[in-house]
């Protein structure tokens, strides 16, 4: 399965211009709105599955509490059953 993640134009817009502003605050460099967006789709094809992978990992661990927090739930939920035999 091939990962594409597609941004929206306002969305990739924002991080050019944050990509832009950190290139020219932290690394005193100047890169230019092709080479920000170049470095966008590189770091998404690079960290994108990686990130993804997290988040499944992520869910699931959580969906697997709740779960469990059911399951707990449901336990105090039954009721005794009286065993006549003696």
């Amino acid at each position: 399965m091939v990962m594409s993640i597609k941004l929206a134009k306002e969305q990739k817009a924002e991080i050019i211009n944050n990509i832009q502003a950190y290139f020219e605050e932290e690394r005193s460099e100047s890169i230019g709105e092709l080479g920000a967006d170049q470095l966008i789709d590189f770091m998404i094809q690079e960290l994108g599955p990686h990130i993804y992978n997290k988040a499944i990992e992520d869910s699931r661990k959580l969906i697997t509490e709740k779960m469990n927090q059911i399951d707990d739930e449901l336990y105090t939920l039954e009721k005794p059953i009286k065993n006549w035999k003696r």
